[in-house]
């Protein structure tokens, strides 16, 4: 036993980990979608956001305590409303996280060409996930030090850009503050979500973690607040030292609105971007890895004989799922071209699976009469929001393209 123990991570790696599966390279994409489509009020995106996820992580980590088994949305969900509804929850997660990896792979082949400008960004892009992929084939998977060591690239770029803002910041910018009403404040949660996709990771991992019961829950407070913190600040500074009308386009890349504001400082762009691109490649890479494991797992819960049949033989296996993986998120790279689309698809996909699984929670009597279930019921309403609006958003960048 103390072995097993031994080999379970502690709240602080916990935290890092959940921060890491957060932070990537969506918040690196979303300024300029807030800019152009919410103003100054974007901020307001992200403390609601913010709340929201903290709602549904609380009733994320219950049912991971609850029901402590191997499959987590799949098994959540199941709890009320069966095998067949679990593995559409379990399927929607899985391929609403691989979507958002090919948005991830769009920001590599960017921002390397910032090192690269003799290749094109779609094909940095390609190379970076082929390169992950292979990497995951083969093991290698980020140990405790590579997972503090990932944290501090992507961290750094982001206070690095705080500061670099606040130190040119000018509140007159902060006028008009809704210049597209304050619908469009809501609206824009499922844009403003995709930074927070991977919170439920530490959920997730609620049979790795020390003392589970009571550090589970402190790893999600404290990197959902951590990273609530850092979002906001890292928009804020943004918005108060640029002009809106300067942003490019709602695409446009980190360093292009650096290069708005500072023009003349190309070598702090540069380590900008160097940060960035490790933040980009290491959060891929932690994803195409845990989402392997949760495919297989889905796999193995499939009650087809062909599947079962693959397994066996071990050719349906954690080497194969992570090719599988890839080549959802190579499909999704090549076929979606919005932004707009990237985070529509994820969020309907990941939120869905969200709802479903802490709904789980209304159903167990002690959780009424325990009161728990006012957080549940909040987490559902405000997630249920945020993907009625991500299905809007969908049909109309759908329609754009009709």
């Amino acid at each position: 036993m103390a072995e097993n123990n031994s080999q379970k991570i502690g709240l602080s790696t916990a935290t890092i980990t959940g921060m890491n599966a957060m932070i990537g390279a969506g918040i690196f994409a979303v300024p300029a979608a807030l800019a152009t489509n919410v103003g100054p009020a974007g901020i307001l995106a992200f403390i609601f956001v913010a709340i929201s996820v903290w709602f549904v992580a609380q009733s994320l980590a219950r049912a991971a305590q609850l029901y402590p088994e191997e499959g987590s949305f799949y098994t959540y969900t199941k709890q009320w409303a069966g095998h067949k509804m679990g593995l559409i929850a379990s399927a929607s997660y899985i391929i609403g996280l691989l979507m958002a990896m090919g948005i991830v792979t769009k920001m590599a082949g960017i921002f390397l060409q910032y090192f690269f400008p003799a290749v094109a960004a779609h094909t940095l892009g390609l190379i970076a996930l082929g390169i992950i992929v292979l990497i995951n084939v083969f093991g290698v998977s980020l140990s405790q030090l590579g997972q503090r060591i990932l944290i501090f690239c992507t961290v750094f770029p982001i206070l690095t850009t705080i500061g670099m803002c606040l130190s040119k910041a000018n509140f007159s910018l902060l006028t008009p503050f809704a210049p597209y009403g304050y619908a469009s404040v809501i609206k824009a949660t499922s844009v403003v979500i995709f930074g927070f996709f991977g919170f439920e990771s530490a959920a997730s991992l609620f049979n790795v973690v020390k003392n589970p019961e009571k550090n589970v829950p402190k790893a999600l407070n404290y990197s959902i607040l951590l990273v609530g913190l850092l979002y906001t600040a890292f928009i804020g500074s943004i918005i108060l030292s640029t002009p809106l009308t300067a942003i490019p386009s709602s695409e446009a890349a980190l360093p292009e609105i650096l290069k708005v504001t500072f023009p003349n400082h190309p070598w702090l762009i540069s380590i900008v971007s160097l940060s960035i691109v490790s933040a980009i490649l290491g959060t891929l890479h932690s994803v195409v890895w845990g989402v392997s494991h949760l495919m297989l797992s889905f796999f193995k819960k499939i009650k087809l004989p062909a599947i079962q049949n693959l397994i066996t033989k071990n050719m349906l296996n954690k080497k194969t799922t992570v090719i599988l993986s890839g080549l959802v998120v190579l499909t999704a790279y090549l076929t979606i071209k919005k932004n707009d689309l990237f985070f529509g698809f994820a969020a309907v996909f990941i939120v869905f699976a969200y709802i479903t699984s802490i709904a789980a929670l209304l159903f167990v009597k002690e959780e009424w009469t325990s009161k728990r279930n006012i957080k549940t019921i909040i987490g559902i309403i405000t997630a249920a929001v945020m993907f009625g609006f991500a299905i809007q958003g969908v049909i109309a960048e759908l329609a754009k393209l009709a």
